[in-house]
């Protein structure tokens, strides 16, 4: 059975669960607490399996990757039914385009590892941080919700793609970071789609078996 190293509320991962759960793939789910500054992402033998002390990491068999984007389309070509992309060359290109708006430009900005050395080297205080979230979301989403199709449910019209994999989380992360998501009535509309699908239901942060209770954990 696939492996994947994971944490609960890692927008990356995400991407992949709900890659996994489309296509109906059973995984054993591996925590990684990137909650602390040395935390698990750090130890010797995770470092071994991804040398950039990251989630995701996906372990199937003897194959080892990293990074969602690079796992996913791992998945698409060993498993590509139900698929991920859709047929034809530009329709494909406009999915994959739509996924690193989101992957290369927006998400890697706003990450943890990237907010914590705002704050220990560039003296960022709460509001400084904030301004930099903001300022990068919305780079990305007024990208993204000019790229998305008009007429939906998905990003792509009618069937679901990589690219809805990408813009779930990121959606999530801006209501996190309490950025209005009203100036993107396209991107809210995915967002709403792709909530009524058990796929993403079971990837959601908090349906995972490190997310913390409700008591506080």
């Amino acid at each position: 059975m696939m492996k994947l190293y994971s944490y609960w509320r890692s927008s990356a991962a995400w991407r992949v669960r709900i890659g996994l759960q489309l296509k109906g793939l059973a995984f054993d789910y591996v925590p990684v607490d990137l909650s602390k500054v040395d935390g698990g992402q750090h130890s010797p033998g995770y470092a071994a399996l991804n040398p950039q002390h990251l989630v995701p990491t996906l372990v199937d068999g003897d194959t080892v990757i990293g990074q969602s984007l690079a796992i996913l389309e791992y998945l698409e070509e060993r498993f590509p039914f139900p698929p991920l992309l859709p047929a034809g060359h530009a329709a494909r290109a406009r999915a994959r385009q739509i996924a690193l708006v989101i992957g290369a430009d927006v998400h890697p900005l706003n990450n943890l590892r990237v907010l914590r050395y705002l704050e220990a080297e560039g003296a960022f205080d709460l509001a400084a941080r904030s301004d930099w979230v903001h300022h990068w979301l919305k780079l990305g989403l007024d990208a993204a919700e000019n790229l998305v199709d008009a007429s939906g449910p998905y990003a792509l019209g009618a069937a679901l793609s990589l690219a809805d994999l990408f813009i779930v989380p990121q959606l999530y992360n801006a209501r996190r970071y309490e950025f209005s998501l009203a100036a993107y009535p396209r991107l809210r509309r995915i967002d709403d789609a792709c909530a009524t699908l058990d796929a993403f239901a079971l990837a959601r942060p908090e349906c995972q078996p490190d997310a913390p209770s409700a008591s506080g954990r």
